[in-house]
């Protein structure tokens, strides 16, 4: 049977209806793809925690004076360091070994200078880290035993003793011809090596008033800080008072709670702001820029004068039988480069940190001239940022 001319219409209608579904499901996965996407980025924030410290909650630097035994013939030279001797002899006493008016010639003590960090509420019997650094003329340090050795503060108060054998890293070796070092050999460190014996007391969790210290002071860091403490605690408990203190008054229904309080705090997040600042070390030759540094309109041009003189001299032999003496007859190749093919770059305002470091190295700027350059932007005035040279 042959087939009429009206027959492709039902076909054509499904063809439609499938291209519609087609549509709708294609609409459907891309609205489902939507709400798939990750939410865009915000700007990069901080907790409290990381940007402020706690009054009354800080380290302290303690200091002793102490004598390392122990060591294979690289300990003081008694001759040339008298407060070695002075100590060895003064311990000595004290174990009941008298030993004034003799000679001392051992070469296996140093004197040494200790040093720890007391963390903060660190309880009696708590072990801490000792840091041992040689005073006089030992060579290494390598094996020794630091005797027990009171650790002291500010205040001239014992706080922690230490004692224990020295881990140092570095060695040193030397023979007739040839000597090698790595390291610092003269420096080690005693792990647990003190035991703290005095406890600093400061109660935080009676403290009706917390003092936060920004570790970088700064207006805008400070009031954001205090804003969303604020709304955390849905009530005015903070203030900012400059731009390196927040004050928060802890809420009668947390008082003696504080640490829990500061818990919640620590943990909330904000968005530090930062001065505009250009840090420059000119024994190395780093350049640290900050995200808001800009630049103003001006034009930098980059060349110097470079003249080049070398010297090839040539000897010149005299002919055979003609009894002439050889010369040296001098050649000098004079080169200068006036940089010409460098050029001008006109930089416009607004211009970013990227866009500046882009083109002065477009001009082929190193890091010393760079920073001759930031410092001649910095005196007309283009430069909208802080320089500081460490």
């Amino acid at each position: 049977m042959m087939p009429t001319a009206c027959q492709p219409r039902p076909l054509l209608r499904r063809f439609r209806r499938a291209a519609a579904l087609l549509g709708l499901a294609m609409a459907l996965s891309a609205v489902l793809a939507a709400f798939a996407m990750p939410a865009p980025a915000v700007a990069a924030s901080a907790r409290i925690k990381d940007v402020v410290d706690v009054e009354g909650v800080r380290d302290n630097m303690l200091i002793g004076y102490g004598l390392v035994v122990g060591l294979n013939g690289t300990g003081d030279s008694l001759n040339n360091a008298p407060f070695t001797e002075q100590s060895l002899t003064g311990m000595l006493e004290r174990m009941g070994v008298n030993t004034r008016g003799t000679n001392l010639r051992t070469k296996n003590v140093a004197a040494v200078m200790v040093t720890a960090t007391l963390p903060a509420y660190a309880a009696q019997g708590t072990r801490i880290d000792a840091t041992v650094s040689a005073m006089g003329d030992s060579k290494s340090l390598l094996g020794g035993t630091l005797l027990v050795t009171p650790l002291i503060g500010a205040d001239g108060e014992v706080y922690a003793v230490a004692q224990g054998p020295i881990a140092v890293s570095g060695f040193s070796a030397q023979g007739q011809g040839a000597s090698v070092t790595r390291g610092v050999p003269t420096s080690g460190r005693i792990a647990s090596g003190a035991i703290v014996e005095r406890e600093i007391q400061f109660s935080l969790a009676e403290l009706p008033v917390v003092r936060l210290s920004l570790r970088n002071p700064d207006f805008t860091t400070a009031q954001r800080v205090a804003t969303a403490i604020n709304m955390q605690l849905r009530g005015n408990m903070a203030q900012a008072t400059d731009p390196s203190s927040v004050l928060l008054n802890v809420p009668a229904s947390r008082r003696g709670d504080v640490v829990g309080l500061m818990t919640e705090i620590e943990q909330l997040r904000i968005t530090p702001d930062q001065v505009a600042r250009v840090v420059v070390d000119e024994k190395s030759g780093v350049i640290v820029m900050g995200e808001n540094v800009r630049i103003s309109t001006v034009a930098i041009a980059q060349g110097n004068l470079t003249i080049r003189v070398t010297e090839t001299p040539q000897v010149s032999q005299p002919g055979p039988f003609s009894q002439g003496q050889t010369a040296v007859v001098p050649r000098t190749d004079i080169q200068v480069d006036d940089q010409s093919n460098n050029r001008l770059a006109v930089m416009n305002a607004g211009v970013t940190l990227q866009e500046l470091v882009q083109s002065l190295n477009a001009l082929g700027v190193g890091p010393r001239d760079m920073i001759s350059i930031l410092q001649s932007i910095k005196a007309a005035g283009a430069l909208q940022a802080e320089i500081e040279v460490i």
